[in-house]
């Protein structure tokens, strides 16, 4: 790799203190619930709760396509115009925007700009796995927003969306989309080894132990990126049942660790953004901790791995 080429990498990797936006992040967490649980009071279930997700988008987080009646609507927050952006398959939309506003008032803007384009959405109007759960409505504590922190949040799940989804294509058993959960903030990326886990304990504040005993219903191998546990947020990785070992296991790279208090390998997000080659230090992150419950788990990797460029020859 050339210099140049280094340096370009390190600059896509912005960096972002999480104690110099610790109020705006709170504040759009509370945002990203309110979104979130639109498109959660329309969609049909899936598995592990992939229908209530937002994804990375060219212009910030998205729910993508959301059917209604006989067409569809979506709701995108877009860090460059700074806008909650709701648009529908029948040609109107409403701008909510984003600014130092309270969730209160976002939530009765959403709501309203909903109403306004004839779609109803009935949720549980407070936020869940977190303590304390004010209700949206009466939500005036969270009122910050930096929109330069919240670009470069969004720039960093961009880094984080690319680099998880090459490591996704490796895989052919059943595995979620790189996706972003609300209920804690989190970009994620989850394998599975086609087994059935035992009932997850439960335990999320706010958050009904069924939802964990949906959502973890099955072995799984899970990585993702959360803006908290590292001085510019952390990749995680965990196993669900963690086998015995797994914590034990030697990963990559320098940096990574096992968190007993949290049950899972962090790597802070620094320890990648100081890096040559940040695509390569996250990428050791994501295949080490994956082959620490592939291996310690028993996996059948031959059937469940495979390498994504094995057509390539047949198509140019």
């Amino acid at each position: 790799m050339s210099g140049d080429t280094g340096m370009a990498e390190q600059r896509a990797w912005p960096r972002l203190r999480v104690a110099d936006w610790t109020g705006t992040r709170d504040t759009l967490h509370m945002w990203a619930q309110i979104v979130g649980k639109i498109r959660l009071a329309h969609a049909p279930l899936l598995n592990h709760w992939w229908q209530v997700t937002l994804y990375v988008s060219p212009r910030g987080l998205t729910t993508s396509a959301i059917a209604h009646e006989d067409g569809a609507f979506d709701l995108e927050f877009d860090f460059i115009e700074h806008v909650l952006r709701i648009r529908t398959s029948d040609g109107p939309l409403r701008l909510v925007k984003l600014g130092p506003i309270t969730v209160a008032d976002f939530y009765a803007q959403t709501m309203d700009a909903l109403d306004d384009l004839g779609i109803s959405a009935r949720f549980q109007p407070r936020p869940n796995e977190v303590d304390p759960s004010i209700p949206f409505a009466e939500d005036r504590e969270h009122a910050s927003y930096d929109a330069e922190s919240a670009h470069m949040f969004w720039r960093q799940l961009l880094q984080a969306n690319r680099v998880m989804g090459e490591f996704r294509s490796r895989f052919v058993g059943k595995v979620s989309p790189v996706h972003f959960f609300w209920g804690a903030l989190d970009l994620a990326c989850t394998r599975f080894s086609g087994r059935p886990a035992p009932p997850h304990p439960g335990g999320a504040p706010y958050c009904g132990d069924w939802v964990m005993v949906e959502g973890y219903s099955r072995e799984l191998s899970s990585c993702g990126f959360w803006p908290g546990g590292g001085e510019e947020g952390a990749f995680y990785a965990y196993a669900y049942p963690e086998p015995p070992g797994f914590a034990a296991h030697p990963v990559l790279p320098d940096g990574a660790y096992y968190s007993h208090e949290n049950g899972q390998f962090l790597l802070p997000y620094e320890a990648v953004a100081d890096t040559a080659d940040p695509d390569a230090a996250l990428m050791r992150f994501l295949e080490s901790t994956y082959e620490a419950a592939a291996v310690h788990g028993d996996w059948d990797r031959e059937t469940l791995e495979d390498d994504p460029a094995r057509w390539n020859a047949k198509r140019w």
